[in-house]
């Protein structure tokens, strides 16, 4: 509990709620009915650490419990993602470059990529992770509302509110995912040389016969004016060849391209590719193609780099840090209202459901490697290639 108190202005009080969610109720009535400031001598709020249920019932259930006891401007869903650099900047990109402004559309992008992986296992999370899955820790919550931001509408005003109101136009805009849209993996032990790396289950506190995804890949639609026909490819893993987490825009090609002779029938070399690295090392880079210096006519695909590292010389701030500066501000962009949660669950709740009902069995695939073949598959569905693999190996 933070307790705010400056000299000459009101009280206020921020709880921070990063507890198990099976005690969330208990806590909130508790606090509420024992620590909370009474009307008018300050405020009183409560930031809520996911996970937010397991499901549309669960989370819906979690919302009706908590506002028996807090009003929902009292209630700050935080994702932490929300509050990193190149999230935060995912809008100002868009809505103050005019470069981009026409581009943002079916008529000029082919596909967009969403991808988190983690060069790391479940490190003593095993407990924890095994209830929830990849598909829940990062898919639903963290790439989602990445890609709310991303494919929303432009807004009324910067003010909260009007911000939420377009990612949830977004988000029931969205198709329900089915089990033939995904894949999903789990990581297997794997020996590189002398070093041994462990399986998912080898982990004690993971039960031998689990089914829980470690990696997911999944194809979203949005079924409106500006997205019809776009497939957002979005995947998660853990156990992977590298981290990073990152946004990539790929464009059409270029009409009647004069230069298609000298690209051949490379789509990625002829087309032009908007990167955001979320991390690590923040940056924005544009692929575009160039002619080689030299006598001939020789085609290569450079980058437009803006490195963070490089341009600012400044410490980026902490996600955390900024949302909690939020919280205490009252400042409700960066977090998630309840209708919005509750759009969110309704995409992926019924291939939840399917997965664990028919107790779906992952593609493993070894610690440390690029992810399940299944993946590429899934991809190639759109004839797309995952933009982490380009065959440049840039990046």
């Amino acid at each position: 509990m933070f307790v705010i108190n400056q000299a000459g202005k009101l009280p206020n009080r921020l709880f921070y709620l990063s507890i198990p969610p099976n005690i969330f109720v208990d806590v909130v009535r508790s606090a509420s009915r024992t620590a909370s400031l009474p009307s008018g001598s300050g405020w009183t709020r409560f930031i809520v650490e996911k996970p937010f249920g397991r499901d549309s019932e669960s989370s819906g259930e979690l919302t009706r419990s908590l506002k028996m006891y807090l009003e929902e401007e009292q209630i700050f869903r935080i994702d932490h993602y929300l509050g990193k650099e190149l999230v935060e900047n995912l809008s100002v990109l868009r809505f103050s470059n005019l470069v981009f402004q026409p581009l943002w559309s079916r008529d000029y992008i082919r596909n967009v990529q969403l991808i988190f992986s983690e060069d790391f296992g479940t490190e003593g999370r095993g407990r924890y992770f095994d209830n929830y899955g990849i598909i829940r820790d990062i898919m639903q919550n963290h790439l989602l509302q990445i890609l709310a931001l991303f494919a929303m509408e432009t807004p009324v005003s910067l003010a909260a509110e009007d911000i939420r109101n377009e990612k949830v136009k977004v988000l029931r805009s969205m198709r329900k995912l089915k089990v033939e849209d995904v894949v999903v993996g789990q990581y297997k032990g794997h020996t590189r040389g002398e070093k041994s790396f462990p399986a998912y289950v080898d982990d004690p506190t993971v039960p031998n016969d689990s089914v829980t995804p470690t990696f997911a890949a999944a194809a979203l639609f949005i079924d409106n004016a500006r997205w019809d026909g776009v497939p957002f490819l979005m995947k998660a893993g853990k156990a992977l060849h590298t981290r990073r987490a990152e946004i990539r825009v790929q464009f059409r090609r270029v009409p009647g391209n004069l230069y298609r002779g000298s690209v051949g029938a490379d789509l990625d070399m002829a087309t032009n590719e908007l990167v955001l690295r979320v991390q690590p090392d923040e940056a924005i880079y544009l692929k575009i193609n160039n002619k080689v210096p030299g006598l001939g006519m020789r085609l290569d695909s450079g980058n437009l780099n803006l490195f963070y590292s490089e341009r600012y010389q400044r410490e980026i701030p902490d996600a955390y840090e900024r949302l909690l500066l939020d919280a205490m501000e009252g400042e409700r962009r960066l977090f998630i209202r309840s209708d919005e949660l509750d759009a969110a669950w309704a995409i992926f709740t019924p291939v939840l459901r399917e997965l664990e009902d028919k107790r779906v069995a992952p593609e493993l695939y070894p610690y440390g490697s690029r992810g399940p073949v299944g993946a590429h598959y899934l991809a190639a569905n759109y004839n797309v290639r995952w933009g982490d693999i380009s065959s440049d190996g840039s990046f």
